[in-house]
């Protein structure tokens, strides 16, 4: 019997261990390191015609589907399809390569 409670003592062990947090996504860790949510945002509407959020750090971009509270695409028809909107470029002082 203490074999069998070791064994469930040792698993459960693994399974909390497994748990550990991985690094902070909500932070860009770039030149500029600030969080995600201090970037200008736009959207980019998709072939399909849904909207993405889109940011662009300079070196780095970052995109999200735009989702509501039930979690399905928005697709409002803020621009024609394959069309970007918006700040998205305004928010790092490190220009664009392009």
């Amino acid at each position: 019997m203490k074999i069998v409670r070791f064994a469930v003592f040792a698993a459960a062990a693994a399974t909390l261990a497994a748990c550990s947090t991985g690094p902070d996504m909500s932070r860009d860790r770039s030149i500029d390191s600030k969080n995600l949510s201090e970037l200008e945002w736009g959207i980019w509407v998709d072939p399909q015609g849904c909207d993405n959020w889109i940011a662009d750090n300079g070196f780095e971009g970052y995109m999200a589907r735009r989702l509501d509270r039930y979690g399905e695409p928005v697709c409002s028809g803020v621009a024609p399809p394959e069309t970007a909107t918006g700040p998205f470029k305004e928010g790092s002082p490190i220009p664009d390569a392009i």
